[in-house]
C-alpha cells in the first residue's frame, strides 16, 4: 500500500512538473513573436459613432478613449438628452470631408484597427476627450481633467460611463 502511495505521488509530482514546464515553453514562444506591423490608413472617414470610424474601407476605434454609444442618453439640467448621438455628430462636423491618417498595430475583440488619428497635424483622438465627447482610457487624463473643469461636452451633466452603459443595454 506505501509503495502504491508513493508511486501516486511521484506521479502526480511528474505531472504538475511537466504541466510548468509546458507553460513555460508557451510562454518562451510568445515572448519572441513579433509586434504587429504599424498600419497606416489614410483618406476621408466615415463615421460610426463618437469613437469608430471607417477609413478606406477599414473600420477603426479611436485608442485610449471612450465615447458615449450613438443610443447613449445623459442628463443635463434634470433632461435626457441624446449625448451619443452628439459626440457622434461632433467627430462628424470636425472631420466632414478632410483627410485623416490613422496609425495602429493591434486590433480589437471586434477586429478594429486601434489607431490614433490626425487631420491636419491635430489628433483626433485627444481632442474627443479634451472637448468632453469622449472619456480618456488612460491616454488622455490631461484632456479629460480640462473638459471636466470646463463642463465641456458630457461633462457639462451626468452620465454613466459608455462601457458601464454598453453592459447594461446588451
Amino acid at each position: 500500500m506505501n509503495s502504491l502511495l508513493r508511486k501516486s505521488r511521484r506521479n502526480r509530482s511528474l505531472d504538475i512538473i511537466l504541466f510548468a514546464a509546458i507553460v513555460l515553453a508557451i510562454l518562451a514562444v510568445i515572448r519572441f513573436l513579433p509586434e504587429p506591423e504599424p498600419v497606416e490608413v489614410s483618406g476621408t472617414a466615415r463615421i460610426i459613432d463618437g469613437d469608430s470610424i471607417i477609413v478606406n474601407g477599414v473600420e477603426i476605434r479611436l485608442l485610449g478613449i471612450d465615447a458615449p454609444e450613438h443610443a447613449q442618453n445623459c442628463i443635463r439640467s434634470g433632461t435626457s438628452w441624446p449625448c451619443g448621438a452628439e459626440s457622434t455628430r461632433k467627430l462628424g462636423n470636425r472631420l466632414r470631408g478632410q483627410k485623416v491618417i490613422c496609425k495602429g498595430g493591434e486590433r480589437d475583440v471586434h477586429d478594429r484597427l486601434l489607431a490614433v488619428c490626425r487631420m491636419q497635424g491635430d489628433e483626433i483622438n485627444h481632442w474627443l476627450v479634451e472637448q468632453g465627447w469622449a472619456l480618456s482610457y488612460h491616454a488622455y487624463p490631461g484632456a479629460e481633467r480640462v473638459a471636466r473643469a470646463a463642463k465641456r461636452g458630457i461633462w457639462s451633466g451626468t452620465f454613466i460611463r459608455p462601457r458601464a452603459w454598453r453592459e447594461e443595454n446588451r
